[in-house]
């Protein structure tokens, strides 16, 4: 009886899954192994993921816009699953369950999602963190993904280590104190920065109508908010006397402060104006720095077909000594160039849409991997790599690159082989095949960089 109930539930599985993709052996794959595809296979071709698919290839497969359920079949090898299998996670990064033929070797993970990150839920509003706890290749750099509903405060806070900030969406009302005792305020929308260099004291509100969204970046990836030093963590760590000396006032004035942190929490009016919130007192002066600086607005990079690029480093927002940053967006079918990066390991962070991204390591490393919105990713610095939207939605891949370093640097696969000696490069790629040699010489003639390309159809 055991056995008959546990086939029962066996083909129930399997007949829910053969919608999508046969998991046992057929007279299709049978025929198919090994031998070329016969014509009518050729006309109407068997989906990705089965036995019977041929792609030499390793052409992208968007399998979240096509409800694929990915398994591991790769031009006839691989076998059925049999155990258990979270659909979901293989849909959302099936170049892991298949991956491409050119894959090799002991890459390390090297993405991560928000969602897998613990969440902290406080008054008001949310924060979460991806740093080298929870994605060990996340050395250099730490991401917090933080939300301040309308009038919410993270209260007066500093680090010792720097802070830089991308607004997701919505409005914040940031305030600092610049070394010089200079005092700081700014409003930013979506698209908008901010930089904070190491120990400079500041806060953040939600501002109407819906509060805001936005992801911190930190110059080290061991960085923990629970490391944060907060101003009610203090005083309610200072005895009331040396309070009471502090600030030339009775200590009972010090009765009903907070007894620990307030961290996140609702303020109790919204904010009005700056000018009319900016403080009056008669030592009070204005920062000469610009902490705070609007990415979105800048002109994009002009020489990519296939989407847009906008970097900001010291170079155009002169206080961001520590990070670097490219804002990108990638047309459907569209490529951030095959390239690597010098000076530092990318810290990558996707918005829109779906990408692959391969990443080759030397040593005949290669790696490849699937990123969703909300995703992060890191390229170790001079590691190899493209990112590709997949999307069949025709949805662009927006996302965010960042580096630990005061400039935005990297090179161009397509420019240095365009800038190299024809001779030497026919003799190192196409030796033997004069012709191809030629095509591809001509390809690359004019040496130009461009980030984002898109090929024509």
């Amino acid at each position: 009886m055991r056995l008959l109930t546990a086939v029962f539930l066996l083909g129930a599985t399997l007949s829910d899954l053969a919608a999508t993709v046969p998991i046992q052996d057929s007279p299709r794959q049978r025929l198919l192994d090994g031998k070329p595809l016969p014509a009518k296979y050729r006309k109407n071709p068997p989906p990705p993921y089965t036995p019977g698919h041929r792609d030499p290839y390793d052409s992208a497969v968007d399998a979240v816009g096509k409800k694929l359920d990915p398994l591991p079949w790769r031009n006839g090898d691989g076998a059925s699953v049999l155990g258990p299998w979270n659909r979901d996670r293989a849909r959302q990064n099936p170049d892991l369950v298949r991956p491409p033929s050119t894959d090799h070797g002991d890459m390390p993970n090297l993405r991560w999602s928000f969602v897998d990150s613990h969440m902290r839920i406080e008054e008001g509003g949310w924060t979460r963190q991806t740093t080298v706890r929870e994605m060990p290749a996340s050395i250099e750099l730490a991401g917090v993904n933080m939300r301040l509903d309308q009038g919410v405060i993270r209260e007066l806070h500093w680090h010792k280590e720097a802070e830089w900030a991308y607004v997701l969406d919505g409005n914040v009302r940031v305030t600092a104190l610049d070394y010089e005792g200079g005092a700081f305020m700014d409003d930013l929308s979506k698209g908008d920065l901010w930089y904070f260099p190491p120990g400079v004291p500041h806060s953040l509100q939600g501002l109407r109508p819906n509060g805001t969204e936005f992801l911190l970046i930190f110059d080290d990836g061991s960085f923990s908010e629970e490391s944060t030093f907060l101003l009610t963590d203090w005083l309610a760590h200072t005895p009331k006397s040396v309070l009471s000396k502090n600030f030339d006032l009775p200590p009972e004035i010090f009765a009903h402060i907070p007894p620990s942190e307030r961290y996140i929490f609702q303020g109790t009016t919204q904010p009005g104006p700056i000018d009319r919130e900016f403080p009056h007192g008669k030592h009070v002066k204005k920062s000469n720095q610009a902490f705070t600086h609007h990415m979105l607005a800048q002109p994009p990079q002009g020489n990519s077909t296939g989407g847009q690029v906008r970097i900001t480093d010291s170079r155009n927002f002169p206080i961001s000594k520590t990070i670097a940053a490219a804002h990108v967006t990638i047309a459907p079918g569209a490529l951030r160039e095959m390239h690597w990066h010098p000076n530092a390991d990318e810290w990558s962070f996707f918005v829109r849409g779906r990408a692959r991204v391969t990443v080759f390591g030397a040593e005949g490393a290669a790696r490849t991997f699937d990123y969703q919105p909300g995703d992060v990713g890191v390229v170790p610095r001079n590691m190899g790599h493209f990112v590709e939207n997949i999307g069949e939605d025709n949805e662009e891949v927006e996302m965010l690159e960042i580096f630990r370093a005061d400039e935005f640097r990297d090179f161009s696969l397509f420019q240095w082989l365009g800038e190299s000696p024809r001779r030497m490069v026919a003799d190192t790629l196409f030796q033997g095949d004069k012709e191809a040699g030629e095509r591809f010489l001509k390809a690359v003639e004019d040496a130009g960089k461009e980030e984002v390309r898109l090929s024509p159809p």
